[in-house]
């Protein structure tokens, strides 16, 4: 136990260590400006209580990011307007749906990719490009459109998020259902299986690690687009909402608290993926 988690506190504490630094480099200015005014002195033990203490600083100190998630998290109730929890969960509503749809279509175009060489030679290249267009360009055409038809609310950040989910889960998927080899698809020639029965008892067992792996990715992928979706709307509610404002108004330490929630949350659900991997392939005599 002490040999796993020795090197994670080691590194968790030289970030720490490189924050507080960096805080006291990047807040300097202000604290030498503010001195100048006044004609005080600015000895090192004053440079460090000042920059790691202003209310909007370029870059907030880690116990000052911490102090603001207690506040809006424990001290806050959880329907409050100003309370993370509530924030989060509007933006994890939005995630799970959009996960869900993107995993779905996901799978749908891995399986007609595989099965279908037309598909193979048309859409995966479609599939491709659709992810070299740069979301922050593409949100707010979607927001748009939808808002046109009379679709508001969850759905386009929904739909932000299937855009950024889908591509994982159909690169996983079509390499997993390819994974086995051709001495075990002969052999389930020799056993007269269907192609229902080889996609079935075969590709989709063998393709499951890959299929876990990419819903990892797609997760903290559908959790980014959800967040992007928050922003062109004006959003009163969410984590990017939470930035938005902050952003707004210069409140930095909102900012990077909306962030640490959101990396939290983030960790979570992919971690949530990754307990219902290790089961699933137990189950299946993949995994010990």
């Amino acid at each position: 136990m002490r040999s796993s988690f020795l090197p994670v506190l080691t590194v968790v504490g030289v970030l720490f260590a490189l924050w507080y630094a960096a805080a006291v480099w990047l807040n300097a200015d202000w604290t030498y400006d503010k001195a100048t005014r006044s004609g005080e002195t600015v000895t090192a033990t004053s440079l460090v209580a000042d920059t790691w203490a202003q209310k909007k600083p370029k870059l907030p100190a880690p116990h000052q990011v911490a102090s603001e998630i207690w506040d809006t998290t424990v001290m806050k109730k959880v329907t409050s307007k100003r309370s993370l929890v509530y924030h989060s969960w509007i933006t994890l509503s939005a995630t799970l749906l959009g996960f869900g749809m993107g995993t779905l279509l996901g799978v749908l175009l891995a399986v007609g990719i595989v099965f279908n060489r037309v598909m193979d030679m048309s859409v995966m290249p479609w599939v491709i490009a659709s992810q070299t267009i740069p979301i922050l360009a593409i949100a707010p055409m979607i927001i748009v459109v939808l808002n046109a038809v009379g679709v508001s609310g969850l759905l386009p950040k929904a739909m932000i998020s299937m855009y950024l989910s889908f591509f994982p889960v159909v690169v996983g998927m079509v390499k997993g259902l390819r994974s086995p080899d051709q001495m075990q698809l002969d052999q389930m020639r020799t056993w007269h299986a269907s192609a229902g029965q080889t996609f079935w008892k075969l590709r989709l067992p063998a393709s499951m690690p890959y299929f876990f792996t990419s819903l990892k990715i797609a997760m903290a992928a559908s959790l980014v687009g959800a967040i992007i979706g928050e922003l062109p709307t004006g959003a009163v509610a969410g984590l990017g909402a939470r930035l938005l404002a902050g952003s707004y108004y210069g409140q930095t330490i909102q900012i990077w608290s909306a962030l640490i929630m959101a990396a939290a949350l983030a960790a979570l659900l992919v971690g949530i993926i990754g307990l219902i991997q290790r089961v699933t392939l137990k189950r299946m005599g993949m995994a010990r």
